[in-house]
């Protein structure tokens, strides 16, 4: 069972088992993305096309509503997102995805405080890991943890795109 919480939103997602997994092309300011839908919830998010056999593509009320978000995320109305999850990962990414949700909105934090943030600070290089084991960019905001002298460093989706929602965010550069 994964719980995860922002703000006074509380999402239990109890996993029995592999269901039918839909996907959805998503456009986005960031470009196409390619969402995944299991059970209700977003299980994924890949920046560009992703053709995945044997996935059938559905605009489903999820993805509509995650659309939505992102739009209102792009124009500066959304600080967070509502949309059910449920990433998959070992005990310790799961740790981490969940404080990465804790980062708040145009701050970041270092690896070494989320590492601190996870209970074992010197588990920077392991945070580091996950973030790039996130299921989920954008949505659970790993954009937001940079180095420890405020350098930028690794992004799944490229540092042009970290770049992009760090700024969108008011964070200067």
């Amino acid at each position: 069972m994964w719980i995860f919480t922002r703000g006074d939103i509380l999402k239990v997602v109890v996993r029995k088992g592999v269901k039918d997994m839909t996907m959805d092309y998503i456009p986005s300011f960031l470009g196409t993305l390619t969402v995944r839908e299991e059970e209700g919830c977003l299980v994924s998010i890949d920046f560009g096309r992703v053709d995945i056999p044997g996935l059938q593509e559905v605009r489903t009320p999820l993805t509509k509503r995650f659309l939505e978000e992102m739009d209102a995320y792009e124009r500066g109305e959304l600080q967070s997102f509502s949309v059910p999850l449920a990433p998959q990962g070992t005990a310790f990414q799961q740790k981490v995805w969940q404080v990465l949700q804790d980062i708040p909105y145009g701050e970041t934090w270092s690896y070494e405080e989320v590492a601190k943030a996870v209970g074992n600070d010197k588990a920077a290089r392991a945070v580091g890991m996950a973030n790039n084991k996130n299921p989920l960019p954008i949505v659970i905001p790993c954009h937001r943890v940079i180095g420890k002298n405020g350098q930028l460093v690794g992004y799944g989706g490229g540092l042009d795109i970290k770049i992009k929602l760090l700024k969108l965010e008011g964070i200067l550069l």
